[in-house]
């Protein structure tokens, strides 16, 4: 049973490290763009408290205010833009380094990513339009069809609420003619 050589056992003391460093410099494009999308949400976030600080203070207009809370929250309002910066900077250098990685790829039509089957040339474009303009109007005369069933329930149904709705005015005439 061997062990794995440790750093000072023949090798140079930085070996290990190097290769871990190299690495790590070398990250693809997804992960950037996930680093991305949280740096993204932090700077949401931290906007959103910087609003929240704001709608907290006070506006100097001659209230009596702590100057200790005043200070404290003004502490925070900078520490939260400053925070913010570095975000948008962060986001910039990943923004870069997509960039800078996508460069080479040559950009491919929207429309080549849509897997399709091709039917033959010449027979699609004659019985493809046809079939299709037959299946169009096929569709459409049932949606009429659907449509004229449709209104003559909501007619029937209509016509029950009235003889419902006259019935229970007819009982309650006669509940209150008893009493």
């Amino acid at each position: 049973m061997s062990t794995p050589p440790l750093a000072g056992a023949g090798m140079p003391p930085g070996a290990f490290s190097g290769t871990q460093a190299q690495a790590a410099r070398e990250v693809n494009t997804a992960s950037l763009c996930r680093i991305g999308q949280e740096t993204v949400q932090d700077i949401v976030f931290r906007t959103m408290e910087i609003f929240q600080l704001l709608r907290n203070m006070q506006l100097p207009n001659g209230v009596t205010y702590h100057t200790g809370t005043y200070q404290d929250r003004l502490g925070k309002l900078q520490e939260h833009l400053r925070q913010l910066s570095i975000l948008f900077r962060k986001l910039r250098l990943v923004y870069d380094k997509c960039n800078e990685n996508c460069a080479g790829l040559d950009p491919v039509p929207i429309e080549q990513l849509i897997p399709y089957v091709e039917e033959d040339g010449s027979k699609h474009d004659d019985r493809g339009a046809a079939s299709q303009l037959r299946f169009a109007s096929e569709e459409k005369r049932e949606i009429l069809e659907v449509n004229k069933k449709l209104k003559q329930k909501n007619q029937q149904l209509k016509q029950i609420m009235d003889q419902l709705r006259n019935l229970i005015w007819d009982i309650n005439a006669m509940l209150a003619m008893r009493n």
